[in-house]
C-alpha cells in the first residue's frame, strides 16, 4: 500500500509540474502514473551512471551541470513516455526543479512517518 501512495503521489507532482510549467504537457492521470514510472526507472540505472562520468563536469561548474543533467533526463522521459512532452530544454529546466523540489518534500514526509 505504501508503494502505491508514493507511486500517486509523484504522479500528481507531475500533473502538478505540467500545470504551472508551460511547454510541459501530460493527457491524463495514467500518463503520470506511467511517466512516474519511467522517472522512476531513469534515477534508479540511468542517472548514476551519467553522474559518474559527468562528474570532473559537474565539479568544473560546482552542481550546476546536475540541473542541467536532470532537464536532460526529463526530456528524455517525455520522450519515452505516451501522453507527457517536454517541449523544450527550458520547460524542462524548470520542470526538473520544481520535480526535484516536490520530490524532496514527499521523502521528507515519508522520513518523519517512518
Amino acid at each position: 500500500m505504501y508503494v502505491i501512495l508514493r507511486w500517486i503521489a509523484f504522479a500528481l507532482v507531475i500533473m502538478f509540474t505540467a500545470w504551472i510549467i508551460p511547454g510541459i504537457s501530460v493527457e491524463n492521470f495514467w500518463a503520470a502514473l506511467i511517466v512516474a514510472v519511467v522517472l522512476g526507472i531513469i534515477n534508479a540505472f540511468i542517472k548514476p551512471a551519467l553522474q559518474l562520468v559527468t562528474l570532473p563536469i559537474n565539479v568544473l561548474t560546482l552542481g550546476i551541470f546536475g540541473l542541467i543533467l536532470n532537464a536532460l533526463l526529463l526530456m528524455f522521459a517525455g520522450w519515452v513516455s505516451p501522453g507527457f512532452e517536454v517541449d523544450g530544454f527550458l520547460s524542462a529546466f524548470f520542470g526538473s526543479i520544481i520535480i526535484s523540489l516536490l520530490s524532496l518534500g514527499i521523502n521528507l514526509i515519508d522520513k518523519q512517518n517512518a
